[in-house]
């Protein structure tokens, strides 16, 4: 029995074996210069680093423990300060509602303000996303003009949402009013792309059924393709929600109100204290509203979306694509 064949089989396996080898190690090497060279250019100087790190647990422990004086009006006007105030909040529910209505600026109503940039956002933007995204499918609009609209699409998800507020300067400075356009301009982006590619992967059978019929295009696009995929929009719809909510935080940051001007403002008083505050109100609303839209898209979608757990919750608060609006479809 001739072995040459075998052998032939061999040498080649042990020659891609080798060539695996060699591009794993030129692969790590790449990584390892990039990674060197890199830090150089950026000037990251870890002894710098290792020479800050008492001052950086020196001034986290400023953070604690958190004041929640500013929390509501009452706490506020009376003095209570640290966790005390939640108590004293808790215990006094008509001052959440009185400090809604004040224009003195507290926690409770710097959480609503932020809640409310999220969700105006997300309202705003819905219908253009709606439109763009079904415009942006093949099975709507046909090659190539269905790329003017993804195209659209694809060039505002290329901007950030904190980017977007300054180029919306003409209208005004950063503000509440400039943030929900922000918000929804890049909701049009995100949410539309979510909605062209669940639109791409609809069965073919119902749009038959419709065409069958006689309908019309614009009733085999409503009767056949968005009756398919109308749970899958609302579920992608609260996922952007979630998304928003986050930016809204951000957009506070460069003046947009909110918990993320609370935080900044405290922060330039170096009242840390006041700070770590606001952070747990960042922490309450996000994760608050990430629950609650993982259990509503767990139940529109069983088979794609499990409900998400308050230690899931907490892990995907550090996520950050996340916090700058950068969705993928999961």
């Amino acid at each position: 029995m001739s072995t040459g064949p075998i052998s032939a089989q061999l040498n080649s396996l042990q020659r891609s074996r080798r060539i695996k080898q060699v591009s794993t190690l030129l692969l790590v090497v790449g990584i390892l210069a990039v990674t060197y060279f890199g830090l150089g250019f950026v000037q990251f100087d870890l002894g710098e680093i290792s020479s800050g790190v008492p001052s950086f647990i020196e001034f986290i422990f400023a953070f604690f423990p958190p004041n929640f004086e500013a929390l509501t009006l009452f706490t506020k006007n009376n003095g209570i300060t640290g966790l005390e105030a939640v108590g004293a909040s808790l215990g006094n529910p008509g001052s959440i509602v009185e400090s809604l209505a004040s224009p003195r600026l507290t926690l409770v109503k710097a959480s609503v303000v932020t809640l409310l940039l999220g969700f105006l956002g997300t309202v705003l933007g819905f219908l253009p996303a709606l439109v763009f995204g079904v415009l942006g499918s093949e099975q709507v609009t046909p090659f190539p003009f269905n790329f003017i609209f993804r195209g659209t699409m694809s060039a505002i998800r290329a901007i950030p949402a904190i980017v977007w507020i300054f180029l919306f300067i003409p209208f005004g400075p950063p503000s509440q009013a400039t943030a929900v356009l922000a918000i929804a301009t890049d909701t049009v982006g995100n949410l539309g792309r979510l909605f062209t590619d669940e639109l791409e992967e609809v069965e073919e059978g119902p749009i038959e059924a419709i065409q069958s019929t006689g309908a019309s295009r614009t009733q085999t696009v409503g009767f056949g393709m968005l009756s398919q995929v109308s749970r899958s929009f609302i579920a992608w719809t609260l996922y952007i929600l979630e998304i928003n909510t986050r930016i809204a935080i951000s957009l506070g940051v460069v003046g947009a109100g909110g918990l993320g001007l609370y935080i900044r403002n405290q922060q330039d008083l170096l009242q840390f204290q006041n700070t770590a505050a606001g952070i747990v109100m960042v922490f309450v609303v996000v994760l608050s509203i990430e629950l609650l839209s993982s259990r509503i898209r767990a139940r529109l979608r069983p088979g794609e979306h499990e409900s998400k757990g308050f230690i899931e919750g907490l892990r995907d608060l550090l996520n950050a694509e996340k916090w700058v609006g950068r969705t993928e479809k999961n």
